[in-house]
């Protein structure tokens, strides 16, 4: 059976913990890494609700993308939404887990998830992250190149866009002696020694480097391993926040509207002034996204959809692009159907089930 560990791991390969914002407390909130898996409950939220859900449908494991504990609890004693929870969920042996803004900020996480509700392509990071990835240099006798690049790459290195195996390497030629204490592959004690080398670099994700240099020691055939890593300040196309997409054919704006209104079941839609007639390039942010609104008009969106957006804060469309606020929940409750779809497909010892229970707490009145 599948342990909690097991799962969480999994999970961390489509959205690593690493690229949660630092406020945030994605994780594993409630219950022990080697629980063993019955069934596991997907929701937006893990209120009390949900935990009772998950209880009368044999699940011991709650996936939410909003964490129950926000901040830090001091006391349990029922007081509030967040104990009874938390409470609850202990008493009954279910785990819950959050993938919150690193679920976000991930190609094929909660935006592209939006999009592919929308039926949208060619779809992207809004808004790319800077200073994430970091760069690996090392030297690597010409004949073990291809063997260590191998084991770098399937550590996580040379990943570029829609390009992986990425790296560069030139012809040089290393030099070095071995004292007495040292067990040299090549060469002798006391005597120097020359070799045929390429000096390869390549690029990872900053928080894989404990991990790649414990490859690259493995893999290296050298006593020492010569290398250094340097900090780059290139965007990482795969991570970043909001997503921008197409879709296939343009739409009437009113038409737009009415699309937006049925695929997300929405009640109600609040969106500024209507600029252009048509829609087709789409830009979205999953719950508060106010902050990528200049993103959005540096792509040249056509309309931005997202949520939680103040009253002074539409006045920023400034008559360049229709903001669109469908509502905090509406905008990301379809992360169940997207994560369910995921699970689905590498694990078969479990059922992963959508939850029904409505978490929302904004209701309106028709």
């Amino acid at each position: 059976m599948t342990t909690v560990k097991e799962m969480v791991d999994c999970l961390e390969k489509l959205a690593p913990s690493a690229f949660q914002e630092q406020y945030d407390n994605a994780g594993l909130i409630v219950g022990m890494p080697q629980m063993r898996i019955t069934n596991v409950l997907i929701s937006l939220d893990a209120t009390e609700a949900v935990v009772e859900e998950a209880i009368a449908k044999n699940c011991n494991l709650i996936v939410a993308h909003h964490p129950i504990v926000f901040k830090g609890i001091k006391k349990l004693n029922g007081k509030n939404y967040v104990e009874r929870a938390v409470i609850k969920a202990i008493k009954n042996d279910v785990a819950i887990y959050a993938i919150h803004t690193n679920l976000d900020n991930v190609a094929g996480g909660m935006n592209f998830m939006i999009a592919q509700k929308m039926g949208l392509y060619d779809v992207k990071i809004l808004a790319p992250k800077k200073n994430i990835l970091s760069k690996l240099v090392s030297f690597v006798p010409i004949a073990d190149t291809q063997r260590v690049l191998d084991a770098l790459y399937a550590a996580g290195v040379g990943q570029i866009g829609n390009y992986d195996h990425c790296s560069f390497r030139v012809e040089g030629t290393g030099a070095f002696r071995p004292n007495d204490a040292a067990a040299p592959v090549i060469g002798r004690a006391n005597q120097d020694e020359t070799v045929a080398e390429n000096r390869l670099e390549v690029l990872f994700p900053a928080h894989l480097e404990s991990a790649i240099l414990r490859v690259l020691r493995a893999a290296h055939p050298y006593e020492e391993v010569a290398y250094y890593i340097s900090g780059v300040s290139n965007q990482h196309q795969e991570v970043g926040s909001g997503a921008i997409g197409m879709l296939f054919e343009p739409m009437l704006t009113i038409d737009f509207l009415r699309f937006l209104k049925q695929t997300f079941q929405l009640e109600a839609i609040k969106y500024t002034s209507i600029v252009k007639d048509k829609i087709q390039k789409i830009a979205v942010c999953g719950g508060a996204g106010s902050f990528l609104l200049n993103d959005a008009l540096v792509a040249q969106a056509d309309v931005f959809i997202t949520s939680d957006y103040k009253y002074h804060e539409f006045f920023d469309a400034d008559g360049q692009i229709m903001i669109c606020d469908i509502g905090h929940y509406e905008s990301e409750v379809c992360m169940k159907e997207g994560l369910q779809r995921y699970l689905s497909k590498i694990f078969s010892s479990f059922a992963a089930i959508s939850s029904e229970t409505v978490t929302n707490p904004v209701q309106y009145f028709i």
